[in-house]
């Protein structure tokens, strides 16, 4: 068995969409954020890693150039020849509409691009932009907009730092929805002062809303980071991984089968890494949550069982 045999991942959706193997590639625009640039704040969230933000550790290469480094490391490990152009690093729709057309441009001027995602925060979709990337639908490439929420819960969102909040989110589907454009929500397992309710919970919300897909992390604790300072002191602990792929199977357990995941959980280098170890492992945990998948099948298999025969 397979993660696929019981969820539609991002790259069995683009395989059955497509006929072939479609592969994202990751893109650092050089774009900044409102939480770093000052025009919300400057620490940034909480867990992100505040050594990254310094403008002179950052000189990405062109678009272009990305997109070529990426697609001969793909080739060479998959085999794809189609590739999502996956604008990842920071908020990528925080810049003028005509700034973002020409990146985005760039990356759909390849022959094999067919399409863009787009990482950003909920605050930061105003409606030229969202317009900018309906106008990409409509000629046929495939359009993800990724909405960074982490937590329907405005309590935690403030304790992390995000300087956003859940009805943005809201506003930030509706519009986006208006114009068939699709969505990926980000959520975080692990926040501050967290259970299973608010897990529950905030998958409810999304879910009510309507989303198209998801992004699932662990929270992890890396070096330069506010919550590095937390975990030092005791203020925080992170999750098990057992922990971590029961909320995952829930999550998934709670979302309509139609849901296609572009992601199951994330990882962080070893050398700024320091809690839980088990981030720095991908493929553990993701045999891990299809274990548990399957166990949960079984057990449901038999519980049907147990009932007709009766």
């Amino acid at each position: 068995m397979a993660l696929t045999d019981y969820i539609h991942t991002f790259g069995s959706t683009m395989q059955a969409r497509f006929g072939e193997r479609v592969h994202k590639v990751s893109i650092d625009a050089g774009f900044t954020c409102p939480n770093i640039d000052g025009s919300k704040g400057r620490g940034g969230c909480t867990f992100c890693n505040n050594i990254s933000f310094s403008p002179h550790g950052r000189n990405p290469r062109t678009v272009a150039e990305q997109i070529e480094s990426g697609r001969q490391v793909i080739r060479k490990r998959t085999g794809a020849q189609s590739y999502i152009a996956y604008f990842q690093a920071y908020t990528n729709t925080y810049a003028d509409p005509d700034v973002l057309d020409k990146m985005y441009r760039e990356a759909l001027d390849e022959p094999d691009v067919v399409g863009l995602s787009i990482g950003t925060r909920p605050d930061c979709v105003p409606d030229p932009v969202l317009d900018l990337l309906a106008g990409y639908r409509e000629e046929g490439y495939e359009i993800w907009l990724e909405l960074g929420l982490q937590s329907a819960f405005d309590e935690t969102l403030d304790r992390v730092n995000r300087l956003h909040y859940f009805s943005e989110y809201r506003q930030a589907v509706r519009s986006a929805q208006l114009r068939g454009i699709q969505l990926c929500t980000h959520l975080i397992a692990g926040l501050p002062g967290e259970n299973a309710y608010h897990y529950r919970e905030s998958m409810e919300r999304v879910l009510e809303l309507g989303t198209d897909g998801f992004k699932f992390h662990p929270l992890h604790v890396v070096k330069g980071t506010m919550l590095a300072n937390e975990w030092r002191s005791g203020d925080f602990v992170s999750l098990t991984q057992e922990e971590y792929v029961n909320v995952v199977v829930n999550w998934i357990e709670q979302a309509p089968n139609s849901m296609v995941y572009h992601r199951l959980t994330a990882t962080a280098s070893e050398d700024i890494l320091l809690d839980p170890a088990w981030c720095s492992k991908k493929w553990l945990v993701l045999n891990a949550i299809e274990d548990e998948l399957a166990r949960r099948q079984v057990d449901t298999d038999n519980l049907i069982s147990q009932v007709k025969a009766v």
